[in-house]
């Protein structure tokens, strides 16, 4: 069935979850550090599932590289490579700070952001203090029509014809007018490399394809569309991922055991799949399947806030516009 007719049939929420109002996609505006930098230009993106984060950190456009075969690239192009940030993380929420568990996925094989965050939001405006004032983020809800939120982890993708697990850890994001989609290496490359750096890993695998290809396995893309018509790819870790989908609308069940491993995971969305010729199984465990969710720009504030606004609104309203 189609993710929207899966949405419809087989919606839940869980009990427990962030607050609304840090629900959705945002874009960081701003990153300031105690020493007085500001940094206005690196796509930063953050978006929200209940339980879950998805983040993505890539320099402007113009620093990116461009998509061709892993061997074409220049060990100064690989190196811009292993700098892009890509994960996906449990999120927890105690009512003043937000915290990540360890990486259900990571592109990075260290935690370069590793404070937990102070969140308040006024209006599309979501600001991120640390408990060390490192540094503060001015994050903005991106402007969304009303509609589903869906939160898939990925416990791993596999390939049909052979039984090979291409993808463990990650997953999906559904948040109204954008998606993100986050899909861990394969299992070979884990327990292999203890302590060590991307950078430096990639750094001493130039030329050789396989051990570069198994690095780099990994993908965070974020993508603007619905779930009626699917999701094109704005924002990458993979050049080659850039315009396309982000995933495919259909394929999508609902089963009640799956077999991982010794263990049983119990309510389960699978999803069959082609992905370049290759006919796959992802399987996912459920956050939430939600079919409609107000992602609004604008947030509660008292009366005798509103009636200051209203009453000055000829020099407030003068030069307002949604950032």
């Amino acid at each position: 069935m189609k993710l929207q007719e899966l949405v419809e049939l087989h919606g839940k929420r869980p009990e427990h979850s962030v607050p609304d109002w840090m629900l959705g996609f945002f874009k960081r505006y701003s990153i300031s550090f105690a020493n007085g930098m500001t940094d206005l230009k690196t796509h930063v993106c953050w978006l929200q599932s209940r339980n879950f984060s998805i983040d993505l950190r890539l320099p402007r456009d113009a620093d990116q590289v461009v998509a061709k075969p892993l061997l074409e690239y220049s060990e100064d192009e690989l190196q811009q490579v292993a700098n892009y940030e890509g994960w996906l993380a449990a999120s927890d929420w105690d009512g003043e700070i937000l915290s990540w568990q360890e990486a259900n996925a990571s592109f990075q094989l260290h935690n370069r952001w590793t404070e937990p965050a102070i969140l308040k939001r006024v209006g599309n405006c979501m600001v991120e203090f640390c408990p060390s004032d490192a540094y503060v983020e001015d994050w903005r809800l991106q402007p969304s029509s009303s509609g589903p939120l869906v939160g898939l982890n990925l416990i791993e993708e596999r390939n049909l014809s052979t039984g090979e697990v291409r993808h463990s850890g990650g997953g999906l994001i559904v948040c109204g007018d954008y998606a993100g989609l986050v899909l861990g290496r394969g299992p070979e490359f884990f327990n292999k490399v203890p302590g060590a750096t991307l950078k430096s890993l990639v750094a001493n695998a130039s030329g050789d394809i396989g051990l570069l290809t198994s690095l780099l396995n990994f993908e965070t893309s974020v993508a603007k569309g619905s779930v009626q018509q699917g999701f094109n790819v704005i924002h990458s870790t993979q050049a080659s991922r850039m315009g396309q989908d982000l995933f495919c609308l259909e394929g999508f069940e609902c089963i009640t055991q799956y077999q991982y491993g010794n263990s049983a995971v119990m309510d389960v969305v699978r999803q069959k799949l082609t992905v370049a010729g290759v006919p796959c199984e992802r399987i996912f465990s459920i956050d939430t399947l939600e079919s409609h969710v107000d992602f609004s720009q604008s947030t509660a504030f008292t009366h005798e806030a509103e009636s200051w606004f209203e009453r000055e609104s000829s020099t407030m309203s003068r030069y307002t516009k949604v950032l």
